[in-house]
This record gives structure tokens, C-alpha cells and sequence, in this order.
């Protein structure tokens, strides 16, 4: 389950069904892929009752240890990495998160739903209007992509609005969640930049986050001087957060911000329209859209995996985990445990009570599950009531080689005839 390429084509869901039926806990080597060294294997965890046992359980099961990605970081970065919120464990991991909470108030989020309404609105008309007279489309066969036309723009004009960043700088943003979520895959992150070893540099090292850290700072000593109702604002101004904790907070908030929104959004789409039964009772207005939402996330998470370390000699699953060993937890599996869905195989817009774990479980919740369920269920209503009517694939859509972000670059559609706008 290791290999990044083989998500390009899909998620594996009948090798993830075998490893739930026969083995929930099961060995994994972890090869030379795409020119980064091997490493020494994980347990890859499938079923929906051990992932959320892992993920609720920080004392055996570390996000500090050896931090949250598969593969092990350079020794020398691991003290860096281990400074952000993500990879920490409680109490460090509890401290930092109530001073970004204090940015990350419901009540700011909130002020964002009728800007992000009328961005989704907007985005989606130009690009269907744009399609459908020909403008921009080489081959005038009414097509646009949604990634590209629709929902990168969406999710990183959202983003930039709630932490406060201009817009000459925007474009900024895009490149550095691409650099460091995309890296394994040559069309997002570009050629690997290489250190004086020849070998790949980590585009979590400190020295690959330079020049955002930088930028960081420069944009805290502008919110101090010209302060703002946004989240830098706040967080620049804390007297208790130090200045490499806020690098480390515009680092998470960029990237996992950006990149949650970025990957779920086109996912649902993509599931609604290959749904076309689905697509009818969301657009009659057959299904809450905030019951439709969490449908979408199970069937879609923007998540595939993330690791812990294990800290003592344990049992999970009914293997010997050791300490030290890696422990990966499947998302996309565990939303699709037949032993907690019923039809799990099944998109049902109404589906309730939904206990997927698309934004984790346990202390390393999404703190920013409120905003992108907001921005999703903003997305999806104005979809579902677009001007140019229901929109069908016009392709196969294009994945990210990525064995950690269910990344979609490409989702080509056909526009029809205009219709009226329903409201």
C-alpha cells in the first residue's frame, strides 16, 4: 500500500477490503520509490475500530516520536518537524492548539459564508459560461476543468482571506501547499530539488521552508503595524506565542488549510457526477446538503493516511506492534469498513448517523473542520443550483501520485445548453 503511483489510478479499495477481511494489521515494506530511499516497513491499519483506537490513543501511538508522514525525515530536520502542532503529542500538542483556537473562532469562519457563496457562485458561472461560448478552450467542445477553473481558486482565495493575506500575494500560497503536499508527483511539485549528496531534500526541511517562513514573519510585522479582524492578526499579536511557533502556524495553516479544502471539494463533485441518481436528489432538494457533506468526505477524504510511532510493546489487531515500529492508519479504508457502513461501496447523500474519519479522531481533530465543511456545503448548494444546469464528465479525471493527499489535478466536464438559474 506504500507505492504513490498506484493512488494516480485510484484508490485501491479491493486491496484495502482483502487487508480488512484477513489482515487489519498488516506488514508493509516500504521500497525505493520515485528516487527516495527505502525505509524499514510499517503496519498499515485498515479497519475503522483500529484507526480510530490509534488516533485516540497519543500515548502509545506518538505523532512526536517520528512525526506523521510515512517516511522517516532526515534525523537532522526531525527536531525542526517536530516543533509544529501536527506532529506533537499532549500536553505541547493541547498549549498550541488553544492559541490557534483563539484565531480559529467559529465566529470569524462564520463572517466567511456569504464571501465564499459568492465566490463558488462566481467561479462556477465564469467557468461554465467560459465553456460553453468557446472562450479559452482550444478544441470549443464546451468543456472546463473543474480543479483548475473552479475549486484550486476557491479554496486558496478562502483560505487567503481568513488568515489575512494580500492579494498580490496569493499566488504564493498555491505554490508552497503544491511544493510540499505534491512533492511526490512531477507535475505538482516539479523536478526534486537535491542536496550536495545528490540526494531528494525533504520539502519539510527547514531549508525548503525558508523563504514561506520568511515571508511569514514579514507578514506578522505588517499585521502589528496595520492590524486586521484576521487570523494573522491574532496570532501575531499573542504575547505567548514565540516566533517559530507562528512560522510553524502559517506553515499548517497554508498547506493542511489549503490542501483539505483543495483535494475534498473536487472529490465530491467528481462523486456526485458519477453518481447521476445522487446528483438528482441533491439537486431536488431530496437530501440536506449538510448531510450530503459528510457523505462526500466519507467517500472522498482528502486524507489517505498519516503514521504514528509506537512508544511500548503493544497488540493491535492481533499483531505484536514493538516499539518504535510505524503505525499507519488508512482513512479511505476505515470509511469503508462494512463492519460500521452499511453498503459502504454505496454513495448515499442521505446517509446517517455518517462516523467517517476524514478529519481524524482524538486530540489531532481537524481544527479546521468547521471551515472546510462551511466552504463544502457552500460549494455544493451552489452546484447544485448552477445556472448552466448538471454537468456531466467530459473525461477521466487526472489523480495526484501521493500516497498521503487524495488529490484530484484534473476534472474535465461538458457544459450544456444554459438553463435558468434555480432559486
Amino acid at each position: 500500500m506504500f507505492d504513490p503511483r498506484q493512488y494516480a489510478a485510484g484508490v485501491p479499495h479491493d486491496r484495502y477490503r482483502a487487508l480488512r477481511d484477513q489482515h487489519p494489521v498488516a506488514w508493509q515494506g516500504e521500497p525505493q520509490v520515485l528516487d527516495w530511499p527505502a525505509g524499514p516497513g510499517f503496519w498499515a491499519v485498515t479497519r475503522h475500530a483500529d484507526v480510530v483506537r490509534v488516533l485516540k490513543d497519543s500515548v502509545t501511538y506518538s505523532s512526536h516520536l517520528g512525526a506523521t508522514q510515512i517516511r522517516d525525515p532526515d534525523p537532522d530536520d526531525l527536531p525542526f518537524i517536530r516543533r509544529m502542532m501536527l506532529n506533537q503529542d499532549p500536553p505541547g500538542h493541547g498549549r498550541l492548539r488553544r492559541l490557534v483556537s483563539r484565531a480559529f473562532t467559529p465566529r470569524r469562519v462564520e463572517r466567511f459564508e456569504s464571501l465564499a457563496r459568492d465566490r463558488a457562485r462566481s467561479l462556477l458561472d465564469a467557468a461554465t459560461d467560459r465553456a460553453r461560448d468557446g472562450i479559452g478552450d482550444r478544441r470549443g467542445d464546451g468543456t472546463c476543468d473543474l480543479v483548475r477553473d473552479v475549486t484550486d481558486d476557491y479554496a486558496l482565495l478562502n483560505l487567503s482571506d481568513l488568515l489575512g493575506v494580500p492579494e498580490s500575494d496569493r499566488g504564493l500560497l498555491l505554490r508552497w501547499t503544491q511544493r510540499v503536499i505534491g512533492y511526490q508527483d512531477p507535475d505538482e511539485g516539479g523536478e526534486l530539488l537535491r542536496g550536495a549528496d545528490g540526494k531528494p531534500l525533504n520539502p519539510r526541511s527547514p531549508a525548503m521552508l525558508r523563504d514561506m517562513f520568511g515571508y511569514a514573519q514579514d507578514l506578522a510585522a505588517h499585521k502589528r503595524r496595520v492590524p486586521a479582524d484576521d487570523v494573522m492578526t491574532t496570532l501575531a499579536t499573542d504575547p505567548e506565542l514565540t516566533a517559530p511557533e507562528l512560522e510553524m502556524f502559517f506553515f499548517l495553516l497554508t498547506v493542511a488549510g489549503n490542501d483539505t479544502v483543495r483535494s475534498a471539494a473536487p472529490g465530491g463533485l467528481l462523486a456526485l457526477m458519477e453518481h447521476p441518481d445522487e446528483y438528482r436528489r441533491l439537486r431536488e432538494g431530496e437530501v440536506p446538503v449538510s448531510t450530503a457533506v459528510d457523505e462526500l468526505l466519507r467517500w472522498h477524504p482528502p486524507v489517505l493516511t498519516f503514521r504514528r510511532t509506537a512508544t511500548r510493546d503493544t497488540v493491535l489487531g492481533g499483531r505484536s506492534v514493538r516499539a518504535g515500529d510505524k503505525v499507519v492508519v488508512f482513512h479511505a479504508s476505515a470509511n469503508h469498513d462494512e463492519r460500521v457502513f452499511a453498503n459502504p461501496h454505496r454513495l448515499d447523500l442521505s446517509r446517517s448517523p455518517n462516523p467517517h474519519v476524514s478529519f481524524g479522531e482524538g486530540p489531532h481533530v481537524c481544527l479546521g473542520a468547521h471551515f472546510a465543511r462551511l466552504q463544502l456545503r457552500v460549494l455544493y448548494e451552489e452546484f447544485r443550483t448552477l445556472k448552466a444546469g448538471p454537468l456531466e464528465l467530459a473525461g477521466p479525471p487526472r489523480r495526484l501520485v501521493s500516497n498521503f493527499i487524495n488529490g484530484l489535478k484534473s476534472v474535465p466536464v461538458r457544459v450544456p445548453v444554459r438553463t435558468p438559474r434555480a432559486r
